[in-house]
Parts: C-alpha cells; structure tokens; sequence
C-alpha cells in the first residue's frame, strides 16, 4: 500500500504531461487552420505556462488549507474538461481558453510535490522526488507519437477526446487509491493569494531564494533550447521531422532512465548537494556543445551532448524540490513547491521568447547564453549546498 500513492501520482503526473505533448506538436498547425498568425500561436503556445504561473501557488496554498487529495481530484476533472474543449475549440477563443484551462489544472504539480514530502521519509524524497520526475519524461515521449496517430488516423477532435478519458481514468484511480497524506492542515491560509506577491515571500526566505533562482535561470536556459533545438537540427544539422521526433523522445528516455532507475543509488554514492552542483555542469556542458558539433559527425557527438543535458536535468529537478522540502517550514510545504512550481512556470513563459530572438541574431545564441547563465547557476548551487 505504501507504493500505491507514488503510483497514482506518477500516473497523474505522467498524464498531465502527456496530454502536453500530445497537444502540442499540433497546436500551431491547428491554431493557424483556424486563424491565427505566428504571434497569436505563440501567445496560445504561451497560455499554458502562464496560468501554472498563476495557479501553481494557489494549488499549493489550497493543498495546504484543505489537504493534498481533494486537490489533485479537483485539478484532474479541470484538466480532462480542458481536453473536451480542445476537441471541440471551432474558433481561436476556444483553443486558447482550453489551453488555459490546461495550465490551471497542470499547476496541480505542487499539490502533487507536497504529497510526495508529506509520506516521505527525509533519506527516501530524492529518490521518490526522481520517480515523479521520471514521469515528465515518459510523458515527453509518448505524448508526441500517440498525438500525430491519432491526428492522423481520427482527427483532431479524437486527439481531445483520448487525453481526455486517460484523465477521467486517472480521476477513477486517484478517487479509490489515494489517501489523503496531510496531517496538520493550516486552515487560516488564504484560499487565493497573488503569485507574484507568494513568490516575492519565498523569495525573502532565507535559503530558499537561492533555490527559487536557481530554478529560474535553469529554466530559462533550458527552455531557450527547447523553442529552438528543432530548428537547429533542421536547418545545420539536415534532420527531418521524423528524425528530430526520435531526438526529442531520446532525450526523453534518457531522463526517464535516470530519474526512474539510478537516482537513488546515485543520491546514496554521491549525496544530493553533489547531485545538485552535477547537474548544473552538466546541463552547462550539454548546452554550449550543441551547436558547435559538425554536421558530419551528429552520431555520436550531438547524442553525448544530448544526454549530458539530460543527465543534468535530471538531477536539477528532484534535488531541487528536495531542497525546498528541506528548507521550508513542515505546515507550508505546498506554498514552498507551490512558488517553485510557479517560478518554473514564469521561467518556461520568457524563456521561448529569449530563445527565438537569440536565434534570429545567431543559431548558437541560444545555447552559449544559456552555458553562461548555467555556470551562474554552478555558483548558486555551491552555495544552496552548504544550507542543506
């Protein structure tokens, strides 16, 4: 029974990311069938990140107030209801709205990553942490492949309809299997507090500002590479879609085998605080070298660069949460993941921007800035370290 909340949140996790994948490799080309031009996709594509921004600590305040299951039961049937609309959105207003709703109900993560605190013992959460996070990356890599079978087999309209019974089984699992984990409720919380202004908190709190930023800059650079990794690829290194669709599900697995399979035995040999600065090299290194490996020698040299950065982020993301578990107070751990969660999310909104405009100046602008703001990143690491 102990193994059967991690199930249940894995697979809700796994779902919430799958739907982001199965959804968004068609969003642009069905946006435009109904409209929109470059910056209007862009704004839809922007639309989910924004509102986990601004839900995020809301989940986690609530989470705190009223308890971890009624959290993520209540976000699960928000998020199939945003699949029903994507299937049906006949106008740009629909498919943004659905996009989000979307984003509302993802913002669940921190519900989800308070959960994990709550039935973890203090040597288990790295581990556990990293088998959550191994189902962001299955996620990735399935959600792509089962969108364009399906787009292509049914239609759009299926595409919404199968995320959407994948939540309603997830809802069934998570309303028989899941327990309810918190013990001390904090109800004097308030039910809606501004983001910004929860985050702006965290950030004043000793320790955990260090983590919050280093989430951020992370982010920033690693999302830089993913708005533009594509046309890298296609346009220096003569890939096709199909074979950047092999790429991106490489990086994918890669993250999945780490997360699900070494991190608790690399978290018992070297210890968090190692794992943390690692991953920061790492991610660093994988970056600078993916645009300077020749075109002619893609196998193997851009693959070594590829796992390098998913060897880092694999081991950035659960360290990360559980540093924030380690420096927050016991009764406000959802608000402290909730902020980490959102300031990820703000992250993953700028980041695309900088990202295209640093590409349009230079195809390895992307990836030498986000080298430079990773060794930053090494500097705040070292620091977070000594705290924990």
């Amino acid at each position: 029974m102990r193994r059967s909340p991690l199930l249940v949140l894995f697979v809700t996790i796994f779902i919430d990311l799958m739907g982001f994948g199965i959804i968004i490799p068609i969003l642009p080309i069905f946006a435009t069938q109904l409209g929109a031009n470059g910056f209007m996709v862009g704004v839809i594509a922007m639309a989910y990140s924004l509102f986990q921004f601004l839900f995020a600590p809301f989940w986690g305040n609530l989470s705190d107030r009223i308890g971890r299951r009624p959290i993520l039961l209540s976000s699960i049937v928000i998020i199939a209801g945003s699949y029903v609309l994507f299937a049906h959105a006949n106008t740009l207003f629909l498919l943004l709205l659905s996009r989000v709703l979307a984003g509302v109900g993802a913002a669940n993560i921190s519900a989800a990553q308070a959960y994990i605190s709550d039935i973890s013992k203090p040597e288990e959460r790295v581990k556990n942490f990293g088998i959550i996070g191994a189902a962001f990356g299955l996620g990735f890599i399935i959600g792509p492949m089962i969108g364009g079978i399906i787009k292509e087999t049914y239609g759009v309209v299926w595409v919404g309809y199968f995320a959407a019974l994948m939540s309603v089984f997830n809802f069934v699992l998570a309303y028989f299997l899941l327990r309810e984990s918190l013990e001390e409720k904090s109800p004097d919380k308030p039910l809606f507090t501004n983001p910004l202004t929860s985050v702006i908190g965290g950030l004043r709190t000793k320790g955990i500002q260090l983590v919050l930023l280093l989430n951020f800059i992370f982010l920033l650079a690693f999302s830089k590479m993913q708005i533009t990794a594509t046309l890298l690829w296609n346009q220096h290194f003569d890939l096709n879609v199909k074979e950047i669709g092999y790429v991106f599900a490489y990086i994918g697995l890669m993250a999945t085998l780490i997360q699900g399979t070494l991190l608790g035995r690399l978290n018992k040999w070297l210890g968090e605080k190692k794992l943390l600065i690692s991953g920061t090299v790492f991610t660093g290194i994988g970056l600078l070298a993916l645009p300077l490996v020749p075109p002619a020698l893609f196998i193997p040299l851009e693959l070594v660069a590829i796992t390098f950065l998913s060897i880092g982020s694999a081991f950035l993301n659960p360290t990360m949460s559980t540093a924030v578990s380690k420096l927050s107070d016991r009764t406000a751990q959802g608000m402290a993941l909730g902020n980490l969660q959102a300031i990820g999310s703000l992250a993953r909104t700028f980041g695309p921007l900088a990202g295209g405009a640093l590409y349009d100046y230079h195809y390895s602008g992307p990836y030498i800035v986000g080298f430079a703001l990773m060794m930053g990143c090494t500097v705040i690491a070292v620091k977070v370290s000594k705290l924990l």
